[in-house]
């Protein structure tokens, strides 16, 4: 009765950290947006990584080191398009920026989860375009990759940034293309027909995504770290023979 009851307290207050990535125009924020209007908490590396290089930080001090004082607008702060546009037509200059804030964001992704794993949150999506890149992908389960042709990718973005064909395909081969990361995917979003049709394979996810979580998932909880230490303990001084049987996750 003791473990029966335990465990019952426990399977509700496990966290899940759910991998979301994709490419440039392949949807990845519209399916963002689609899982926070359905109340689940999403952490944005694009929004960590605006943080990050905002007047005055770490990130700030290092990138206008590396790149001068040109990609500044007047008030100080970073012309973001001005440096995507040195750092997309320069390998080079990409891999070096990408060195620089990467300690900063992963970090800042770090608090972000850790502030709401304090507060007993169940599943957080990580919206992170380079998931893989980052080796992010090893802390995340399932990893969901949305996922377009890339005839359609270039289309869309070519149609939303008003670029031309050859800028936008430099953008896109850029990063990691989206057939390898379909391969690497617990889940693949094909984004390549109508929102209708991408809200009803939303659906799906959202269902998988929010199903009972496993024990190794519940492990990663703060509720299931502190519930398992006290257990360990009042079983030990208690019941030690029936926790010892009976109580191994």
């Amino acid at each position: 009765m003791f473990i029966s009851h335990l465990h019952y307290r426990l399977i509700g207050k496990r966290m899940r950290l759910v991998g979301l990535t994709g490419g440039i125009s392949s949807g990845k924020s519209t399916v963002s947006n689609l899982f926070k209007a359905h109340g689940i908490l999403v952490v944005d590396a694009d929004v960590v990584a605006r943080d990050v290089l905002r007047k005055g930080t770490g990130g700030w001090k290092k990138v206008v080191s590396a790149f001068g004082e040109e990609i500044l607008q007047p008030d100080g702060e970073v012309d973001r398009p001005i440096l995507g546009q040195i750092v997309f037509s320069d390998p080079g200059k990409r891999q070096l920026l990408n060195r620089l804030l990467a300690p900063y964001i992963s970090s800042g992704i770090f608090w972000e989860i850790l502030k709401l794993w304090m507060k007993g949150t169940k599943v957080i999506v990580l919206d992170i375009p380079l998931l893989f890149e980052a080796k992010m992908d090893r802390w995340t389960k399932p990893i969901i990759v949305v996922w377009v042709d890339p005839g359609t990718q270039l289309q869309r973005l070519m149609a939303r940034d008003g670029s031309s064909e050859e800028d936008a395909q430099n953008r896109i081969n850029a990063q990691m293309s989206l057939d390898l990361k379909r391969r690497k995917a617990d889940i693949v979003i094909d984004n390549t027909g109508s929102l209708d049709e991408l809200n009803e394979e939303f659906q799906k996810v959202l269902c998988e995504v929010t199903k009972p979580l496993t024990w190794t998932e519940f492990g990663l909880s703060r509720q299931g770290a502190l519930s398992v230490l006290i257990s360990t303990i009042v079983g030990v001084t208690f019941c030690r023979n029936i926790f010892n049987n009976n109580s191994r996750l």
